[in-house]
């Protein structure tokens, strides 16, 4: 954390937020860069306490382009943040 503050560069350093969704059955979470990745986790948790089986469809901003599972395959969900510069 010091080393931030000697840093020129510490000015140029950003945050972004990811959405990750851990598929049953998976070893890695998708990882979902979105607009609004608060929104994105609200919604998957909210599918994921329905009792109804939804085929979860998405357009994304990140190296994934779109994404589609079925909500009664989602193990868990988080929110992300990473620094870049």
């Amino acid at each position: 954390m010091a080393q931030q503050y000697n840093n020129p560069n510490a000015q140029n350093i950003k945050k972004r937020y990811s959405v990750l969704v851990f598929i049953k059955g998976s070893t890695a979470p998708l990882v979902l860069y979105v607009k609004d990745p608060q929104q994105l986790y609200d919604d998957l948790l909210n599918l994921m306490q329905s009792q109804k089986n939804v085929l979860f469809e998405r357009e994304t901003e990140g190296p994934i382009k779109k994404a589609c599972f079925l909500s009664n395959q989602i193990a868990a969900v988080a929110i992300q943040e990473e620094q870049y510069m």
